[in-house]
């Protein structure tokens, strides 16, 4: 599951234990990015905030499957494929179209996301989210520039930066630490996207 001590759901207790219950999916399934928290709970709640309001939340314009797909071509670029495999089971789920689910991750594998079934801006923010990723330090005005000129407004340009963002600490958190998907169920997310409290995982 991962490379330190983790606390299984049936033993936790206190504040760890009331998170659990709020991250919780199936069977009282707890994600293993999640249990690798455990020894500090106060990360874990760090973590899930984050993860919520940038990746689930109403607010966002940007539709889901799309910050998904974000989110798994960063997790590609970064070879963490704990974050490719959880995150594309969201999006085909979102998504709802298997076939251009299929294409999309095939254009990820291969580096070439001009090759997905997306539009001319959706192309400009996988580019966006690959300097980002690979060269952070090159990045330049002109990379936001070019976003909006492909139609992206300056709040979208937020979330695509907060989504890439995200996606890199979760891959390091999970590189890092050696979590794996054994005993995960893929897919599941907080969907309740009305409510930032609720952290379920369905």
């Amino acid at each position: 599951m991962s490379w330190i001590k983790t606390i299984p759901f049936e033993q936790a207790t206190g504040k760890l234990r009331r998170l659990y219950n709020r991250v919780t999916g199936p069977d009282n399934n707890v994600d293993n990015i999640m249990m690798a928290h455990s020894l500090r709970p106060h990360s874990m709640e760090g973590h899930m905030a984050l993860y919520k309001n940038v990746l689930h939340h109403s607010a966002n314009q940007i539709p889901k499957w799309f910050l998904e797909v974000l989110g798994v071509w960063v997790s590609s670029l970064n070879r963490c494929g704990y974050c490719v495999e959880h995150h594309f089971s969201g999006l085909q789920r979102l998504l709802a179209d298997p076939e251009r689910g299929g294409a999309i991750r095939a254009a990820i594998e291969a580096r070439t996301p001009e090759d997905a079934p997306l539009d001319a801006a959706q192309i400009e923010a996988m580019g966006y989210a690959r300097k980002l990723t690979e060269a952070p330090a090159d990045m330049v005005e002109a990379d936001v520039q070019a976003l909006r000129d492909a139609g992206w407004d300056d709040g979208e340009i937020l979330e695509i930066n907060q989504v890439c963002a995200y996606f890199s600490y979760a891959n390091r958190t999970v590189l890092g630490l050696g979590c794996s998907t054994d005993g995960d169920v893929l897919g599941l997310s907080p969907n309740n996207s009305d409510n930032p409290e609720d952290w379920g995982h369905r």
